[in-house]
């Protein structure tokens, strides 16, 4: 509801309109200019946040959503957060303070909104877990560090010609499975997760790995770079022996036969 009026009249002419508007509360008052609050005096009201005290000062015709603002550059809560409470009572944003009676050295209690603190609570708790899941992905890796070292060892191994006990594979692989039940056991969101994803993969390959150089160790003729390697080092000798293919005949042979036919 808004009703306009003049104060005074000179010359049939309105010396001053006044604006009227309603409050929540019922109460017809006089509308504030934009100007009002920043022309009215100042008063500094002790606000209480649990255990904590904040002294604002702030002009006297200001609304409890102005008091707001000003809290959430000295509490770090946002103005919806926020819940004020003056005399027992919770006030509305556009409740002015002068109209309900706050004054110098008035006491206003300040209270988090519940939603907004549970929803904190929450966030709190995921963060927590982001990190104990990063912690407990970051130990796997250093176990599976450890064990890449020893595949490391054994390919060189295996690579060199040298024969390993096909007990060394069984007992690296079963280490391996170990770490990946251990990453299965671990609950993780957002980045935690793909770092989970990431070491899932990397033991698998490692566990391949291991499969592939069992299998060679035991025939490593099986693997045909090898074979090629092989075949093209013993070609070499003149005679063929040791050629992976039947030596080709020679033809001298049969200048030897008729030879032998000359003695009789």
């Amino acid at each position: 509801m808004r009703k306009s009026s003049c104060k005074g009249v000179v010359g049939n002419v309105c010396k001053e309109e006044i604006d009227w508007e309603l409050r929540p509360g019922g109460m017809l008052v006089q509308k504030r200019n934009a100007g009002d609050a920043a022309s009215s005096p100042m008063i500094k009201i002790k606000v209480s946040h649990g255990s904590y005290h904040h002294y604002i000062t702030i002009p006297a015709q200001s609304t409890f959503g102005d008091l707001k603002r000003v809290l959430a550059h000295e509490t770090g809560l946002e103005p919806k957060e926020q819940r004020l409470l003056f005399r027992g009572k919770e006030k509305e944003n556009d409740e002015c303070l002068h109209m309900v009676g706050v004054k110098e050295m008035s006491k206003v209690i300040l209270l988090e909104d519940p939603a907004s603190k549970e929803k904190k609570l929450e966030e709190m708790k995921k963060d927590q877990g982001i990190l104990k899941a990063y912690e407990a992905v970051a130990l796997v890796r250093v176990e599976v560090d450890k064990l890449s070292e020893k595949i490391v060892a054994l390919e060189r191994a295996v690579r060199g010609g040298n024969k390993v006990v096909d007990k060394e594979f069984v007992v690296l692989t079963e280490l391996l499975m170990v770490q990946l039940l251990q990453l299965d056991t671990i609950e993780a969101d957002g980045e935690a997760k793909v770092q989970r994803r990431i070491e899932v993969c990397r033991i698998q390959s490692f566990v391949d790995t291991l499969d592939n150089l069992k299998a060679r160790n035991s025939n490593p003729f099986n693997n045909s770079t090898n074979a090629v390697s092989v075949t093209t080092k013993w070609v070499a000798f003149e005679s063929g022996i040791g050629s992976l293919s039947a030596p080709t005949p020679l033809q001298s042979s049969t200048k030897i036969t008729q030879d032998w036919e000359l003695f009789d």
